[in-house]
């Protein structure tokens, strides 16, 4: 009797008895498969091959997904000992995922997630687009290199759901005067944006000068093919807006924030204001801070929702007594949990309850110690894991070979380096093969 490995391909093919069920129904079955999986199925046979790789089924497979957290801590110094950047995982049940991020090198910055994409600000004169499931990397030209006072949080990355387009954004600090290579820190007046698979940056003007201060101090969001930040609106209630740039047709718009007044604490110092999406919607945190040391909050967390974009209608949606023990700024919202840091070195979740919007913060959970990290350094996005391919963006004018690394010579790194995902090997074997015209 002839053994499987003998027989020939096509009589395998006929013999497999999921291959005799309908292209619809397999399809079906493959959308609930996670992408790990999915990778190893494309080595079965031609059909899975191609049913896997086709762009539709990406799309679907995508649609359907689960979320999860990635918490980001950049590369820093720690008593004067060096500790690479490093990724860990919050899963759908809320607990750390022994998952590796392997596309994320030691002293790379996240700057955006989008549909299971990665975009890192490296210290080279490239960005380093990746998707961290499949491990397959895109470098990218940096829209001006060696740019001094350029900094990761001004960069920016979404994906429009009407054009399907993936864009870069890069916030560009109005030049000084007298300096052909020195950027102010303090305001812009041009994004630079870029498409995947396009031969150049552009640059697009703002409506106005804007304040880059207020994007390192609250961030920015992309949401449904829309970024949004907030700027300075001094004539204003809160002395912010919000001001969106649509992906697509590449046009601005603002968003005025709540009427409403705040009733601060008489001992207080100024607010901060923190933008976040949470279940695909704008959302604007704001608290407090304490006058003494303005790195901590006192009084009531209020995270607001933009009900209608149209009308610009805000609801409050959280009314959080935060604790002074807690690193300022909610790091992440998701359903009806949050993520907080404490001073203690650890990162709590906790279960939003509440009613009239009233809010306890109940059922903590430790999640981990993210020790030797400092407190106030974490970032944190909502993410996928997707089969998106990024192979053909690769033949674009500005698409670059990486860097060979030099120095880093901790053993932390050395041993991240061995222990390379399975996932990457595997797609970067498929993709020689595809190349090569051979299929598994």
């Amino acid at each position: 009797m002839a053994s499987e490995e003998t027989k020939p391909k096509k009589q395998r093919d006929e013999e497999c008895i999921i291959n005799g069920l309908p292209g619809e129904l397999i399809e079906r079955i493959f959308l609930k498969l996670p992408v790990s999986t999915l990778l190893r199925c494309t080595g079965v046979c031609e059909q899975w091959h191609k049913l896997i790789r086709d762009p539709q089924f990406v799309t679907s497979h995508l649609q359907d997904a689960p979320q999860c957290a990635v918490l980001f801590f950049p590369q820093e110094s720690v008593s004067g000992e060096p500790h690479p950047a490093d990724a860990i995982l919050i899963d759908e049940a809320w607990s750390p995922s022994t998952y590796a991020v392997p596309v994320i090198g030691p002293d790379d910055f996240l700057c955006g997630s989008c549909n299971g994409l990665l975009v890192l600000y490296t210290k080279s004169s490239t960005l380093k687009v990746a998707n961290f499931a499949t491990g397959e990397c895109l470098h990218l030209e940096k829209p001006v290199k060696n740019l001094r006072g350029d900094h990761f949080l001004f960069y920016n990355f979404g994906f429009h759901p009407l054009s399907k387009e993936y864009k870069i954004t890069h916030f560009l600090g109005d030049p000084v005067v007298g300096s052909t290579r020195s950027h102010n820190n303090s305001r812009f007046s041009v994004i630079q944006v870029y498409t995947l698979g396009g031969e150049k940056w552009r640059d697009i003007k703002t409506p106005e000068a804007l304040s880059l201060n207020c994007v390192k101090n609250s961030g920015a969001v992309n949401i449904d093919g829309t970024m949004c930040w907030l700027i300075e609106d001094m004539v204003a209630n809160w002395q912010h807006a919000v001001m969106t740039f649509d992906l697509s047709g590449e046009s601005f718009a603002r968003i005025q924030l709540p009427a409403t007044v705040h009733e601060d604490c008489a001992g207080g110092g100024p607010r901060r204001y923190w933008i976040r999406e949470i279940d695909r919607k704008i959302c604007i945190a704001t608290a407090q801070a304490c006058p003494s040391l303005p790195r901590r909050l006192v009084g009531m967390l209020q995270i607001w929702e933009l009900e209608n974009k149209t009308e610009q209608r805000w609801s409050l949606k959280y009314n959080i007594q935060y604790s002074p023990d807690y690193i300022p700024g909610p790091n992440l919202v998701h359903r009806n949990k949050i993520i907080l840091q404490r001073r203690d070195g650890n990162l709590y979740s906790y279960e939003l309850l509440g009613e009239n919007f009233n809010t306890k913060l109940c059922k903590m959970a430790n999640l981990l110690d993210f020790f030797p990290h400092k407190p106030d350094n974490m970032q944190s996005y909502i993410c996928v894991k997707s089969l998106v391919r990024l192979d053909v963006y690769k033949k674009t004018a500005i698409a670059r070979r990486p860097k060979q690394r030099e120095g880093w010579e901790l053993k932390k790194w050395e041993a991240w380096e061995h222990q390379l995902s399975d996932y990457e090997k595997l797609w970067t074997r498929l993709h020689e093969e595809e190349h090569e015209g051979i299929v598994c």
